[in-house]
């Protein structure tokens, strides 16, 4: 595998590659920033290179990579055909293209191509209508090689697409563990030991049976293959139900426990959200003066009820005749009306101005309705704030953003989906307020300034001490600090710090393996890999039944893809799901259901079944 890239997400991706699929890895970066310095990205190289045994990982002057290396630095200046040939591109069988700017990636990608036709490329671009035009290109531009024979599909990934699902489910489960399927949020959770002879209730299926010193703080969780005492990857029902004092990992999906997100309709908007609680009040006590002089002129004058209803709503309105002549408990009673009718005015002029201010709010998406709790404040409209915003969406969570910027690129996206959009300024205690902060379930600052999302974070955590909190910060070291200060601050509360690249890198890494890879989660010190995979040329599945197909410790189906050949996703873990189409994948299989060859299967495997069903060699 080859990484070319110039900041923190190619050292992530490396890494990545390094530890859960057991790859050799060469990565490219700039030596220098331009003038004569050492390069951000060659000091991050070294840091990788730290947690590398010094047998196995050092920078060659030239030539092939030995074959004890996992990964291995080149630190250049650009990334053109010399650079790439000394990488080793000529026998490698993935690229990734990482950098920041998009034109250095689509030339490096072209020139990639040409020098390995059969290479698999997984391309970083912030603008994706031109990364699915480039994905065609490269795809088409493979002479002499079938793509239907080959993986050598091109794989086009922005950071922000792939850490959104991840920090949408930390938001609502409290975790970033999660694989995504289909529009569908997968995650892994943890359950307490079970008695003797009791199944636990497994959610979608039972993946681990944790080890059995996992609850021991001297104990030594093993690894993958470590023995009885070590994690036990994908169980069947009888491990499970004999293994005790051992926790499980289930997995489930990733929903919102509370009422979905309101429809914001200006025709069907109650009375309630309408006029304040104030003109409510003053509506009350005019009808009951109403009622009070109704009930006065049926003592006092011996009339019908609904005649004094009738006559007291007259002379409210100025608009019956003066009582000359009558009676003085007539002209009392009209005097009364009349001064009633005087206190009216007012109410009805602010009922209008009422009713007109919630309209243009509504109108305008800035008003958050005033009994709007257990939502998810998001802070932050850019390139990652708008994506997280669709997926909450997606997942029917209510949502207030808030955002500094009236033209940020999320106002649009928000006025599509209705969602509350407060414009003010972040770190402002009244903005926080307005979004009902304290009233949410969870925060996400999602902005671009590190500064500003731990303003926000630590202002929203003193005044609400167990608000689920959740940071954007570039730099990975700064995120663990926070993190771990944050903790030790408030052991209660669920505190996150994330920086996109560690959150992305999973999905470049599993592009990288192919697109039949979904995700990884990991088990205590090993991992497990969800794959996408075809029944046909698959003799472990094809003509089996589900049952029949799943091999303990090995791989076991969780899913199965209903969509036709020709309509089906090509990638269910970033393929965007056309909005209003039904989910394809059913998880609720039937143990007899037997496989057949022009079928799709969503199978949870570990690293050495997925080698074997790959026909790969998994390396030591």
């Amino acid at each position: 595998m080859v990484v070319c890239g110039d900041d923190a997400l190619a050292q992530r991706l490396a890494a990545e590659l390094r530890d859960v699929y057991r790859e050799q890895v060469t990565l490219v970066v700039p030596g220098t920033d331009g003038v004569g310095r050492p390069g951000r990205a060659a000091a991050l190289a070294s840091a990788v290179l730290t947690r590398v045994p010094r047998a196995r990982a050092r920078v060659p002057e030239g030539g092939a990579p030995a074959a004890v290396q996992e990964i291995r630095v080149l630190p250049e200046t650009a990334p053109d055909d010399t650079v790439l040939a000394e990488a080793g591109l000529a026998g490698a069988s993935a690229l990734a293209l990482v950098y920041e700017n998009d034109e250095t990636n689509i030339r490096t990608a072209l020139a990639a191509r040409r020098l390995n036709p059969r290479l698999r490329l997984v391309v970083r671009l912030y603008n994706r209508r031109l990364g699915e035009h480039l994905a065609q290109l490269l795809d088409q531009a493979t002479p002499g090689v079938d793509p239907e024979e080959l993986d050598t599909s091109t794989t086009v990934l922005s950071d922000a697409d792939t850490a959104a699902p991840a920090l949408a489910a930390t938001a609502v489960a409290g975790t970033s563990k999660v694989v995504q399927a289909d529009g569908l949020l997968l995650r892994a959770v943890e359950h307490a030991p079970p008695g003797r002879g009791v199944v636990p209730a497994p959610g979608l299926c039972t993946l681990a049976l944790l080890s059995s010193t996992t609850g021991d703080p001297a104990g030594n969780e093993g690894a993958e293959g470590s023995g009885a005492d070590g994690p036990r990857l994908l169980p069947d029902d009888r491990e499970v139900a004999a293994a005790t004092g051992r926790g499980t990992i289930a997995l489930e999906t990733v929903a919102h426990a509370g009422s979905p997100a309101p429809v914001r309709r200006l025709a069907a908007a109650p009375l309630t959200s309408i006029f304040s609680r104030r003109l409510w009040w003053s509506i009350g006590g005019m009808g009951a003066a109403v009622v009070a002089l109704t009930l006065a002129s049926t003592i006092a004058l011996g009339d019908h009820p609904l005649h004094a209803a009738y006559m007291t709503l007259l002379d409210i309105f100025a608009i019956n005749d003066p009582a000359v002549g009558a009676s003085a408990t007539r002209q009392i009673l009209q005097i009364l009306s009349g001064f009633a009718g005087l206190l009216l005015l007012p109410v009805l002029v602010a009922g209008l101005l009422e009713a007109l201010g919630t309209f243009r709010a509504a109108s305008s998406l800035g008003r958050v309705p005033r009994r709007m709790s257990g939502h998810v404040v998001l802070l932050g409209l850019g390139k990652v704030g708008t994506r997280v915003l669709a997926q909450l969406a997606d997942l029917a969570i209510p949502v207030v953003c808030v955002e500094r910027n009236p033209e940020a690129r999320g106002i649009a996206v928000a006025r599509r989906l209705r969602v509350p959009v407060i414009v003010g300024d972040i770190t402002q205690e009244a903005v926080l307020e307005t979004a009902r902060v304290h009233r949410a379930q969870a925060l996400l600052a999602l902005t671009s300034s590190d500064t500003t999302n731990l303003e926000a974070a630590l202002h929203a955590r003193s005044d609400h001490p167990g608000l689920r909190v959740s940071l954007r910060l570039h730099d990975d070291d700064f995120a663990s600090a926070v993190y771990r200060t944050l903790r030790a601050a408030h052991p209660h509360a669920v505190t996150r710090s994330r920086s996109v690249s560690h959150l992305a890198a999973p999905a470049f890494a599993g592009a990288m393996m192919g697109r039949q890879v979904l995700g990884a989660i990991p088990v205590e010190r090993t991992v497990l890999l969800f794959s996408a995979l075809d029944v046909a040329g698959h003799p472990q599945l094809e003509g089996r039944t589900i049952a029949e197909a799943f091999r303990p410790g090995a791989w076991r189906v969780i899913a199965l893809d209903t969509a036709a050949p020709g309509e089906r996703l090509p990638d269910l873990a970033t393929t965007p799901r056309p909005r209003g189409r039904a989910r394809d994948l059913v998880w609720d299989l039937h143990p007899g259901y037997v496989l057949r060859p022009q079928d799709r299967v969503v199978l949870a495997v570990t690293r050495r079944g997925l080698a074997e069903l790959l026909g790969r060699q998994p390396r030591p």
